[in-house]
């Protein structure tokens, strides 16, 4: 197995071009053909290091570039600089190693330049973690063996393929690229496919393994910060996570939309936030159990006690991803709808889902559940997407957020409320519930971090 190359280094081919000063001929040689050359990005901000090694860790071309040197882009995957009258022409594997190594310079150039949309609104711990997860090929799998996730992907692409044909579209989060090609299956012109993650160099080895090159160009980078020589016809992408929001890749699938033709398509078109209150006295007395480790009085001789309310109330901030019966349900489920064509990033900030329930059954109100829809609007067809407890299972599942204190509330009676969704910095959301039966008047609620779930599903369900 060959070991990892680091992110800043770069397998790549030095041509030099030089000038005749008396006829101004343009002279072309290769530098080290056959050995397998290495460019490292170092340095300090601001003033650029770019080593060349070959397979032996020869240095063998080295040279700082600043804010004055002569350098630029050439094509799609080469970089020139330019020394009195001979030019280097650094030649990269593939675009998007060059996208990375184009966007790591441009950023030490000019260190002050002010943060992308993405930065301003993530922690830069979290965008690491998140970047290394979806680097995973095992991850990637794990998205695309959800059969229903990805079959709907490609029914609604396939059967609304006069909306693709000849089109140029943009893949905004492309993984592995799989939506790319069923764009190219369609009928496509072109695709650009943005993958910040390091699975970018995973998808670009796809796409010349199945002979795209020339119609799928993969870019290295976040939607944010990278850039087309075209606006789109449409964009496609699988912006989604838990409860439809946690990880805010709708902002950056919303932010897309700069690159979008006027009347251009967007796949998914819009989503429905569903939403119910459920009864579950076994997850309640199972979720509150979950402390009774901190009720131990002599662990190793030390009492524990005086931290089981604050256990009690970390485990009771965990959203719960599993899957239930629709009959634990309540009420009929209230939703709330984000049109992707029409919606800002800044609406997804903050968000207030009012909810009034005519209850269908007496009992104990443990809970709102949460589930979401989406939906693909095509010319020809409109296909769904749902993760309903009604449907077949997908890696979404569903999210049951659970009250502090459980509302006793009879058939007939209103139960009314709000959640309230603000975005972190953590690439998610805290979740505020309130809740009353509006008949008593007794009350409940809790606030919920959708940045830590607790995975209940059973050890069958896990993809």
């Amino acid at each position: 197995m060959d070991a990892a190359v680091p992110s800043d280094c770069f397998a790549v081919r030095l041509r030099f071009l030089s000038e005749d000063a008396g006829k101004g001929d343009i002279q072309l040689s290769d530098q080290h053909r056959h050995q397998n050359l290495t460019l490292q990005v170092g340095g300090e901000e601001g003033e650029t290091e770019l080593t060349v090694t070959d397979g032996d860790g020869v240095c063998v071309f080295k040279y700082s570039v600043g804010k004055d040197t002569e350098c630029c882009r050439a094509g799609t995957q080469s970089f020139l600089i330019t020394l009195g009258y001979i030019s280097v022409l650094v030649q990269f594997k593939s675009r998007s190693e060059f996208t990375a190594f184009y966007s790591a310079l441009k950023k030490r150039r000019d260190p002050r330049k002010e943060l992308s949309v993405f930065q301003q609104r993530t922690d830069d711990s979290s965008a690491l973690q998140y970047f290394q997860f979806y680097g995973c090929l095992s991850q990637q799998q794990n998205m695309l063996q959800d059969f229903l996730r990805t079959a709907t992907y490609h029914k609604a692409i396939l059967q609304n393929e006069v909306d693709f044909r000849n089109k140029v579209v943009l893949d905004v989060g492309c993984g592995s690229g799989i939506l790319s090609f069923f764009a190219i299956q369609a009928g496509a012109k072109r695709v650009y496919a943005v993958e910040a993650s390091s699975v970018a160099k995973y998808a670009e080895i796809l796409v010349k393994s199945n002979h795209l090159s020339e119609k799928i160009i993969v870019l290295a980078g976040k939607i944010e910060e990278v850039s087309f020589p075209e606006n789109v016809d449409i964009i496609i992408s699988e912006p989604i996570g838990y409860m439809l929001l946690n990880e805010r890749m709708l902002e950056s699938y919303l932010h897309s939309k700069k690159w979008l033709k006027p009347k251009g398509m967007m796949f998914p078109t819009f989503s429905d936030i569903h939403l119910a209150p459920f009864t579950d006295e076994q997850l309640y007395l199972e979720h509150y159990s979950r402390s009774n480790f901190w009720h131990q009085t002599c662990f190793y001789g030390i009492n524990l006690s005086g931290l089981h309310n604050a256990a009690v109330d970390e485990y009771f901030r965990q959203p719960v991803v599993d899957t239930f019966d629709m009959r634990i349900l309540m009420a009929k489920s209230v939703k709330y709808t984000i049109n992707f064509l029409e919606a800002k990033e800044e609406d997804l900030h903050r968000m207030e889902i009012p909810f009034v329930f005519q209850l269908l059954q007496s009992g104990l109100i443990h809970g709102l559940a949460f589930w979401f829809d989406v939906a693909f609007v095509g010319s020809r067809v409109t296909v769904w997407l749902s993760t309903s407890p009604s449907e077949p299972l997908t890696h979404w599942y569903q999210v049951r957020c659970l009250l502090q204190t459980p509302l006793f509330a009879k058939a007939g009676e209103t139960l009314s409320g709000k959640v309230l969704l603000v975005a972190n910095k953590r690439q998610s959301y805290d979740i505020h519930i309130a809740a009353v039966v509006e008949q008593s008047g007794f009350k409940s609620g809790n606030m919920l971090d959708l940045k830590n779930p607790f995975f209940r599903a059973p050890e069958w369900l896990i993809w």
